[in-house]
């Protein structure tokens, strides 16, 4: 199948393919990669929005309801749903397509899970390729679900255009729990599940966010409001219009002021960084004479006759020296 002709097309098939072949770690298909996301139109960009929140707050309900809620609009929205990978034996659940059963068999949508692996961040190391491949697909919202919230999930705000962060009502001290680098990368705290019993304590809790994000110095390329705070209840799809108008006003307000390009700009010499980080590493585990030096190194750490500090300058100064 040629890939690059059947991609603009919005052959899904095609997309499923594309996806497998930039993820693969296997060097033969990396090459074919890199030629395959050369070759991608650079005309069409997707509205990009990461979502991230505790465990149990109901993401994946939130992005099925939220999905169909775009679908129904005559908009076409691909999900790609992190999940964690096991430290132990490198596998996932990847049980996302099996939790948004109705958003699967929505025609207007893709679902794809992906390992995180050993990436930090809350995404996997190529998720930026698979947003690409996705915006050539013809998609017009790309919905980025990460594995989870913490510190290391600011990685999110480097793919996405929208960082959304789902809560959950009635959290007690979670505000105080949640780490203050995501909420100052936030633009929209939703909180969810705000339906029957939960309803009053979603209103506090919202109450809560709003304050607490009132705190927090406004950023330049946003209107005024933002960030904000909001109630969503997945199941009823009450307030989802809500977020939607807020997402599209923050869209809206950045490409006109011109933030939007310099975003997408930075975020670009990001992955490049990141890129470049992950090729030296990659070169040096694949270099014979490096690979055993790093490997001696390692001996003497574990003998302790070196420490990590002490190991990790003398190889970084041995190449200097070549």
């Amino acid at each position: 199948m040629d890939l690059i002709a059947e991609l603009p097309k919005g052959n899904r098939r095609a997309l499923a393919r594309a996806i497998t072949l930039v993820e693969s770690t296997r060097a033969q298909d990396r090459d074919a990669a890199s030629e395959l996301m050369a070759q991608l139109p650079h005309d069409r960009q997707a509205l990009r929005i990461g979502l991230s929140g505790t465990p149990g707050v109901g993401k994946s309900t939130f992005i099925e309801s939220f999905g169909l809620h775009l679908t129904a609009q005559g908009l076409r929205v691909a999900v790609l749903a992190v999940d964690p990978s096991s430290a132990r034996s490198g596998g996932s659940i990847l049980g996302d397509k099996t939790r948004m059963e109705q958003l699967s068999r929505d025609p207007n949508a893709f679902i794809r899970p992906s390992q995180s692996q050993t990436q930090l961040g809350g995404v996997a190391r190529r998720t930026r390729e698979v947003v690409r491949l996705c915006e050539a697909a013809g998609f017009d919202v790309v919905l980025i679900e990460t594995v989870g919230v913490g510190q290391s999930e600011t990685m999110v705000a480097d793919i996405s255009d929208v960082f959304a962060l789902l809560m959950a009502p009635a959290g007690g001290d979670e505000l105080q729990g949640v780490k203050r680098g995501i909420m100052e990368i936030a633009d929209l705290v939703i909180v969810n599940k705000a339906d029957g019993d939960l309803k009053a304590a979603a209103t506090r809790t919202c109450a809560d966010y709003a304050g607490a994000l009132r705190l927090l110095r406004k950023r330049s390329g946003d209107p005024v409001g933002f960030p904000k705070a909001s109630m969503v209840s997945a199941l009823t799809a009450h307030g989802l219009d809500e977020v939607w108008a807020d997402i599209k006003a923050l869209r809206d307000f950045r490409q006109q002021s011109g933030f939007w390009q310099t975003r997408r700009q930075d975020q670009d010499q990001r992955w490049f960084d990141q890129e470049l980080h992950f090729g030296l590493l990659e070169l040096l585990h694949s270099d014979p004479k490096s690979a055993r030096i790093v490997e001696e190194a390692r001996e003497a750490i574990h003998q302790g006759t070196r420490t990590p500090v002490r190991a990790a300058a003398q190889i970084l100064a041995s190449f200097r020296k070549t």
